[in-house]
């Protein structure tokens, strides 16, 4: 019997944890067969105890490869001239790619056959393996990270009265069957790569750059952490009537919060891009990669029909009570603007998602300032109790000398005053 090195055949002398990394490549590839005690020329120098090296390739499989390899080894003993070798027959897996538990589903850890060698797999290799054996939705796709940590989500489980040990992680499809975290597993997690951005303007453009921040964390904390940011900018201005008093606030508070639900849960995780937040003077922008679900029209979305693309992330967010039912919260942000002059705008293309808010206080100012600026000035301070030339500049959409100007003019005839200097200075009502 001739022995040769191939893309199907590898050729060891004696065990080494070495051949886990031939048997994995195998699995991965086209499957093959590793012959020891047979040196590199080909000859069978034999084995002292081939029973005891079948044991160790054995346990060594069982326990260093994920997953579960043993059901595609075969082992076979062959006598050549008297020498006793070990034949490990290795067929192509179903649950590829196959990797050393050590260290992951990373080209470290994950190999394939070229030529005569197994060789560490790329990322783009590996991911498109996964794709052959979990398919094409990306919640349910094996994670690349398997060091996981779930702080975050256990705590709102917590608040919840809920568990998330591994049996529910399970059931929810944050982790397979074979206790493998999924892509699911990966967004909910502390080490989530996926990141929300925002940033305020202090304009109608992006002129004037104010604020930028970028959430990290389980999306869970980014959900969290991305509120509390606009809940910030949302502020709450005072008219009054005589002796009423009305409040109103720049976006309706339901508004804010089904936007930012729906920019995270419908999102394309597959695209590596940030959400993006932007806040202007007039309007906050959501926009997120992705795009709407194939055969979904902006039209069906508008009319109500909802296709989940994240069903599962959805879901979480159901039992977590962020979410009511699914396919209300673009419904819900239309009615939070009923009564008013302003509508929600939403756009679509085959990437991208983008939903604008419109400032609910815009119209009124910008009727005052048509009016007069004057009045704009007093309504501003009677809201706030006192404000900065840079906040005329900003509400009033001012340039600096025209600010300057008019708050001069206010001064000196009395209806402000002047508090402080310098930086510091600030504008009240006389």
């Amino acid at each position: 019997m001739e022995f040769r090195e191939s893309e199907t055949v590898e050729l060891k002398q004696e065990y080494v944890d070495d051949i886990r990394k031939e048997i994995i490549a195998m699995a991965n590839t086209n499957g093959g067969t590793i012959y020891i005690g047979v040196d590199d020329d080909g000859a069978a120098i034999g084995l002292a105890h081939p029973d005891h090296v079948i044991q160790q390739v054995t346990n060594s499989a069982r326990d260093a490869i994920m997953p579960d390899i043993t059901m595609f080894l075969h082992y076979e003993t062959i006598s050549v001239k008297d020498a006793q070798i070990v034949a490990i027959h290795t067929q192509r897996g179903t649950a590829r790619p196959y990797y050393l538990k050590a260290k992951g589903m990373r080209p470290e850890g994950v190999f394939v056959r070229q030529g005569t060698s197994s060789v560490p797999a790329s990322e783009t290799a590996i991911r498109q393996m996964i794709k052959e054996t979990d398919g094409d939705n990306y919640e349910d796709m094996r994670s690349l990270m398997q060091s996981l940590t779930f702080h975050t989500a256990i705590e709102a489980f917590a608040q919840q009265n809920l568990e998330l040990a591994e049996a529910q992680m399970k059931t929810l499809g944050i982790m397979d069957a074979d206790g493998i975290y999924t892509n699911l597993g990966l967004l909910l997690s502390d080490q989530c790569p996926h990141i929300l951005k925002a940033a305020t303007f202090g304009g109608e453009d992006q002129q004037n750059f104010q604020d930028r921040r970028e959430f990290t964390g389980s999306l869970l904390k980014q959900l969290d952490d991305a509120y509390a940011y606009l809940e910030l900018r949302n502020q709450t201005h005072a008219t009054f009537e005589g002796l009423k008093r009305t409040d109103r606030k720049d976006y309706p508070d339901v508004a804010l919060r089904e936007a930012l639900l729906n920019a995270i849960v419908h999102r394309d995780y597959a695209f590596s891009a940030g959400t993006l937040i932007g806040v202007y003077t007039n309007r906050i922008e959501f926009t997120s990669v992705g795009g709407l679900v194939h055969g979904i029209l902006l039209e069906d979305v508008l009319m109500g029909i909802s296709v989940c693309r994240n069903q599962k992330l959805a879901n979480i967010f159901y039992r977590l009570k962020l979410i009511e039912a699914y396919g209300t919260g673009i419904r819900k942000i239309r009615d939070s603007y009923k009564g008013t002059q302003f509508k929600p705008e939403f756009f679509a293309t085959n990437n991208a998602f983008k939903l604008i808010l419109p400032n609910l206080t815009t119209g009124k100012v910008a009727e005052i300032i048509a009016d007069s600026p004057e009045k704009a000035v007093l309504m501003l301070i009677q809201e706030s109790g006192s404000i900065t030339r840079a906040d005329i500049e900003s509400r009033l959409n001012l340039k600096s000398a025209s600010a300057n100007r008019l708050l001069r003019r206010m001064s000196e005839a009395g209806s402000i005053r002047i508090v402080g200097k310098g930086r510091n200075t600030r504008y009240e009502l006389q």
